[in-house]
């Protein structure tokens, strides 16, 4: 059932297309009739309704498109009515009509000459190989053209169109042909002065280099900057949080590289100064086998990934994006990399348990290295409020009611904690929340109702306009580091362009100026005041260092809470009895399990208030240790000895297959007597 947010904007969507009907209804008709007023009226109105949703909101007329009905056909029938209306008019001689008709096809004739100009220039701009964070310069790329001109044929022919529309709607007005040819003289000089310009762009001194002379450079860019450690990944619009957790511990390797596959997700990777390149096509990523990289960390499993895991001389590390004890977890297609990297020993034995075909001498524990910036269990609350983070999962696609508690039990939860005064609570859920089953969204939404509903319930101090004008500073400082500002018109090759080799200190810049962003951030609000957390800032891990208590599903979200060693709980939607959740699901075992009625809220919060009423604690750090491996060596350290360990077994297997056609090559005494036994060679005939 589609939520109520959704119909004023279908409200809008159908006012848009009766008003467009009703216009041009209305000039189909004066134009017959004729009615002068009318007609005019209904052609000027047409237009300017048109030009105006094509730039403020196209999809209001995106079912017109599906229908064939588009900015093309609209403007041309809106054309033809024109004429139709001018023909119908006493006192206009078929003599002046002809120009205007002439001029008005040769109109169109440039538009759809300047449409192929655009073609060719997009594909000229389109390279087979897309960077970041490279120097790019020898490829000669260049600032983008004009949008209008290069990319937005609706808006390119309703702009240009506007003077030939006025001016045929003033000779209709007045039955003289003089406007109709100076709107039309007015349309071609532009247009054609348009389609020139944009012709530029073909020419040698702003065309970049083939295909042939890109995948030379970057064969050269490789041979110089010799990596020997890339992340490849591969996946949808929303996704790329997969890949952007792994990024600080990647820029710690030596001469690290990002392989991407879809051209969008080169700019959905978070800053970083890690070099990137994406391969469209598999025929260009081939180029990757003749480098010095030895090794790939995979973040996700994609349709894509088997086309990389042909090249041979690479050896590929499946270190996923986030470990719980669901089967996601455990899936089969891990068995197709050459090792699997977990976080600690549960992991081993859930493959084992699994039996998915993953052998144990293919698993590498390395811990989870990102989790660096948690801090560790300081105590009890000390302040007011004992802050509780409730951050469910998402429903998943398997319709499984275990999967998230925000269905069954997110709002007998959330009430229970808005009943203590104490409490003050902050609300994460997942970004996918709602995304396929509807009831998940609905319930989110009433949950951030009576979040909402509770802090108008609430008063207290303030912080001034300082923190708020602090929060502003601090975030214009983070989002000028973080993203890059591109002109409207800019395209791939011009992101490249500007996207070239970052200064180097990035990364450390990133950190520092993301706390100070935190600490802006949490002070900018009351310590009474409950929060809804939506958007990518704060992050998670930000949050779970304000929290003293996290409330959860089953989810890695626990597994990362748990190197804290803070008090936890878990929501059983499952439908399983307690002990056969906690037997299920081994990272439930040190941690508080609530049933869809949340009654145990009030004793769970007494424990956190209280540790010496916390039965978990000793369990909290055993658990630790069993998810998240030992805490000597620090993971950082394990993950850079896992790659050390399986680039030399690359390494090795180079050395081993040089060896083996040094072996099958034929000696030249022995290539000799093949010769002079055999036919000979076309040398000699």
């Amino acid at each position: 059932m589609p939520s109520a947010g959704l119909a004023p904007r279908r409200i809008a969507q159908l006012s848009a297309l009766l008003a467009m009907f009703a216009l041009f209804t209305a000039q189909i008709v004066s134009a017959l009739l004729p009615n002068i007023p009318l007609f005019v009226a209904a052609g000027a109105a047409g237009l300017a309704l048109d030009t105006y949703l094509q730039y403020r909101d196209p999809g209001l007329l995106a079912p017109l498109g599906k229908v064939r009905f588009d900015a093309l056909v609209r403007q041309l029938m809106r054309d033809m009515l024109l004429l139709v209306g001018l023909l119908r008019i006493d006192g206009l001689p078929l003599s002046e009509q002809a120009p205007l008709v002439v001029g008005l096809l040769v109109f169109y004739g440039v538009h759809f000459t300047c449409q192929a100009v655009s073609v060719l220039v997009r594909r000229t701009r389109t390279l087979p190989i897309v960077t970041r964070n490279i120097d790019a310069s020898e490829l000669r790329l260049t600032a983008a053209p004009p949008r209008i001109l290069a990319r937005r044929q609706a808006h390119r022919l309703l702009t240009f169109s506007l003077p030939i529309t006025a001016g045929l709607v003033l000779t209709a007005a007045t039955q003289d042909a003089t406007w109709g040819g100076l709107g039309l003289g007015a349309s071609l000089t532009l247009l054609v002065a348009g389609t020139a310009y944009l012709a530029t762009w073909l020419l040698p001194k702003k065309r970049a280099r083939s295909e042939q002379q890109v995948m030379e450079w970057l064969d050269k860019w490789l041979a110089d900057y010799r990596p020997t450690t890339a992340m490849y990944f591969s996946g949808g619009t929303t996704s790329a949080y997969q890949a952007n957790m792994w990024l600080s511990t990647l820029a710690r390797l030596e001469k690290p590289l990002i392989v991407l596959r879809e051209r969008f997700m080169v700019q959905k990777i978070d800053a970083t100064d890690v070099p990137v390149i994406c391969f469209p096509k598999v025929s260009t990523m081939f180029s990757l086998e003749t480098s010095t990289l030895k090794m790939m960390l995979h973040p996700a499993n994609a349709a894509k990934t088997s086309q990389v895991l042909r090249i041979p001389t690479i050896k590929h590390a499946f270190i996923n994006h986030g470990e719980s004890d669901k089967l996601s977890s455990c899936n089969p297609y891990a068995k197709a990399y050459d090792e699997v990297w977990v976080a600690g020993p549960a992991a081993r034995e859930r493959y084992a348990l699994a039996d998915v075909g993953v052998e144990d001498k293919d698993i590498v524990e390395v811990g989870r290295p990102q989790l660096a910036p948690i801090r560790p269990y300081a105590g009890p609350p000390t302040g007011t409020y004992t802050t509780v983070l409730y951050a469910p999962t998402w429903e998943g696609w398997d319709g499984n009611p275990g999967n998230t508690s925000v269905v069954l039990a997110g709002e007998n939860i959330v009430r229970q904690l808005l009943a203590d005064d104490k409490v003050r609570l902050l609300y994460k859920p997942h970004p996918m929340t709602g995304s396929v089953d509807p009831r998940a969204g609905a319930a989110n939404e009433r949950i951030k109702a009576m979040i909402r509903e509770a802090n108008t319930k609430r008063s207290g101090a303030r912080p001034g306009a300082e923190a708020a004008a602090e929060l502003a500073r601090r975030t214009a400082e983070l989002d000028k580091l973080t993203s890059t500002s591109f002109r409207a018109s800019a395209d791939e090759m011009e992101r490249m362009l500007l996207q070239g080799t970052p200064s180097g200190d990035r990364e450390a810049a990133i950190a520092e100026a993301t706390l100070a962003w935190e600490k802006a951030y949490w002070a900018s609000f009351p310590e009474w005041e409950h929060l809804i957390v939506t958007e990518a800032r704060p992050a998670i891990f930000a949050c779970f260092n304000v929290s003293d208590l996290l409330i959860s599903d089953v989810s890695s979200v626990v597994s990362d809470w748990l190197s804290s060693e803070k008090p936890y709980s878990v929501a059983n939607t499952s439908g399983l009895p307690e002990a056969a959740f906690r037997a299920a699901f081994p990272t439930v075992s040190a941690g508080v399990v609530l049933t869809p009625k949340a009654g145990g809220v009030p004793d769970l919060l007494d424990s956190v208030r209280h540790p010496e009423k916390d039965q978990f604690t000793k369990a909290r750090a055993d658990l630790k240790e069993q998810l998240l491996g030992p805490s000597d060596p620090p993971s950082l350290v394990r993950f850079d000895l896992a790659v050390k360990a399986l680039c030399a077994e690359a390494d090795e297997r180079r050395v081993r297959m040089g060896s083996r056609l040094v072996d099958e090559m034929p000696s030249p005494r022995e290539a000799g007597d093949e010769l002079t036994e055999g036919e000979p060679s076309e040398a000699l005939r």
